[in-house]
């Protein structure tokens, strides 16, 4: 089966960032001023049951009942708008059904071995540690990439009372179940008065993040032992749990999850995390080659039944190139470069590197999806190779003077991060700067995706970030929008004249993937047409005013 996806414009959401719920979506798609703007529609995971990181903590992937139905999908594609949707490759949450019939069975569960056990990865790879983990010798560790400090293990009490490590390569949460009052004089045999002096030694001590057995009983010793068991079987866990691509019924699950989404209409199936799955003792176990690209393989076995085209997600220095091995493998690609290069071009009042990117994305015919803002952050650090890099810290320190946030990868500078704030902000909150990068994007190779705060001028939200604390980094460009802010931002000139270019693009026979890409740059003014069909469409914009002008026939 042949994917129907064409080159036209995406819209980019949350089910609730419009409105409060997809239907809410589906009547922004549905208004007559919207109509004939997108041709696809990119809702996040959130769409899914998940449970933590705003949807990438798949429980499983029935709708979301509290924010979604499949009247609501169809009524989408009744518009002709096709669907794009995610799969994560590597993780499922703690709270999937495989992983919590681990948690009741242990090793009489059939999905033992559906996620990967850290001590059986690494057997004879290292020596064992007090705390029941596989400590691996340095010369294994020392080539690995990882996402958080220490080692991404999550050791999980197992029915028997046995401790095993799992492969937890992002999100952890490990709480335990606090024990009432009346429930300690049960467990210990106190008396409440004791029962509720223990009660405050426990709290104030699992407050301060101790663990169980590491707590002082003082007074209490001699019924220690008893309360830690019932404290290590009330265990709670929330995290997003590693599978092992090895086993056969992660390989049915990957079928059936790709089966799913095709019956809820998506044509494009991003893979979030699929550079992370495939692992092997001795490797960096992120992007491992071969592996990974025989991985995407046997993905793609998969999909092409079903007539969906797949969109690795992956982060890499231009440098490295791994957009365009992604896209000689036959797949669509981010174009995470766009973001970046734009900034750069209204700063220097030059459009001749993005004239050059566009020049190099049509000769070598990379299919990609570009954006200017999204629900991560502006991907700078992408850009090494094509900038300089004290280029490169001149504009993140530009986006963060302008109220945006830098988030290190735990806590390295310059390691995988991405600069957090509204594309507009980055722009220094100027509407006719907005106009213009959206007017490019519009106009340069790729299927553009429109990130929704974009499209309706969105500020930086440094409330909520305040709101979700210690990692809330990313909220500062998710703010939800009611129904009565969407159509007020309907009414504005500055939403308007965007969804003007959006149409355009989504209509005027000039564009496609197989159009033809004229770019030239001279001055301050940058050109870019495309001819197609006998249809002709050309942008001039002037950098030095930041006016365009567009002609189509």
């Amino acid at each position: 089966m042949q994917s129907t996806m064409t080159a036209g414009p995406m819209l980019n959401a949350y089910p609730d960032s419009l409105g409060g719920n997809l239907g809410a979506l589906a009547d922004f798609l549905e208004d007559s001023r919207v109509q004939g703007a997108f041709s696809s529609c990119y809702i996040l995971p959130s769409l899914f049951n998940t449970d933590l990181d705003r949807g990438f903590s798949v429980i499983d992937y029935s709708l979301n009942e509290a924010l979604a139905s499949r009247e609501d999908l169809e009524r989408i594609r009744k518009l002709g708008i096709g669907l794009k949707l995610d799969f994560i490759l590597n993780h499922a949450s703690v709270l999937s059904p495989q992983f919590q019939d681990v948690l009741k069975n242990g090793e009489a569960s059939p999905y033992r071995d559906f996620f990967i056990d850290w001590n059986k990865f690494w057997q004879g790879c290292g020596e064992m540690t007090e705390e029941g983990y596989i400590q691996p010798d340095p010369e294994y560790l020392a080539p690995m990439f990882f996402r958080k400090p220490g080692l991404p293990l999550l050791m999980v009490r197992m029915p028997d009372g046995r401790k095993v490590p799992y492969w937890n390569t992002f999100y952890q949460s490990v709480s335990c179940r606090r024990p009432t009052v009346q429930q300690l004089m049960e467990i210990a045999g106190l008396q409440y008065g004791s029962a509720e002096r223990l009660h405050i030694l426990l709290s104030e001590a699992l407050d301060r993040g101790e663990a169980p057995g590491k707590i002082d009983f003082g007074p209490f010793a001699a019924c220690k032992d008893r309360v830690v068991s019932w404290l290590e079987q009330n265990r709670e866990y929330l995290g997003q749990m590693d599978l092992n691509i090895q086993s056969p019924l992660v390989w049915a699950f990957y079928e059936n999850t790709l089966t799913a989404l095709s019956d809820y209409g998506a044509d494009i199936v991003r893979l979030d995390a699929f550079a992370y799955a495939p692992k092997a003792p001795g490797r960096k176990n992120f992007l491992n080659d071969p592996e990974t690209w025989e991985l995407l393989e046997q993905v793609r076995q998969l999909a092409d039944p079903h007539g969906l085209q797949l969109l690795p997600e992956i982060h890499a220095s231009y440098q490295e190139r791994i957009h365009e091995k992604v896209a000689e493998q036959g797949y669509l690609t981010y174009d995470f470069f766009l973001p970046g290069l734009m900034l750069d071009a209204f700063e220097r009042q030059s459009g001749q590197l993005l004239c050059d990117w566009a020049r190099e994305l049509w000769s070598k015919q990379i299919r990609t999806v570009n954006m200017l803002g999204c629900h991560d952050g502006i991907p700078l650090l992408d850009l090494k190779g094509l900038l300089p890099d004290d280029r490169i810290q001149y504009l993140i320190d530009r986006v963060v003077e302008r109220g945006g946030y830098v988030k290190n990868l735990h806590g390295q500078k310059g390691v995988y991060y991405q600069v957090n704030a509204t594309y507009y902000s980055a722009l220094g909150e100027d509407p006719q700067k907005l106009l213009l990068a959206r007017a490019i994007q519009m106009f340069m190779p790729g299927k553009p995706q429109v990130w929704y705060l974009d499209l309706f001028a969105g500020k930086n939200d440094h409330e909520a970030v305040r709101r979700a604390g210690e990692g809330g980094h990313k909220e500062i460009n998710r703010t939800n929008l009611s129904a009565a802010d969407v159509q007020a931002g309907l009414q504005t000139e500055l939403v308007q004249r965007q969804l003007e270019l959006l149409r355009l693009r989504n209509t005027c026979p000039a564009f496609g993937f197989d159009a033809e890409l004229t770019a030239c740059c001279s001055g301050s003014v940058l050109t870019l047409q495309w001819q197609r069909q006998g249809a002709v469409a050309r942008l001039t914009a002037d950098f030095s005013d930041f006016s365009f002008e567009i002609e189509a026939d």
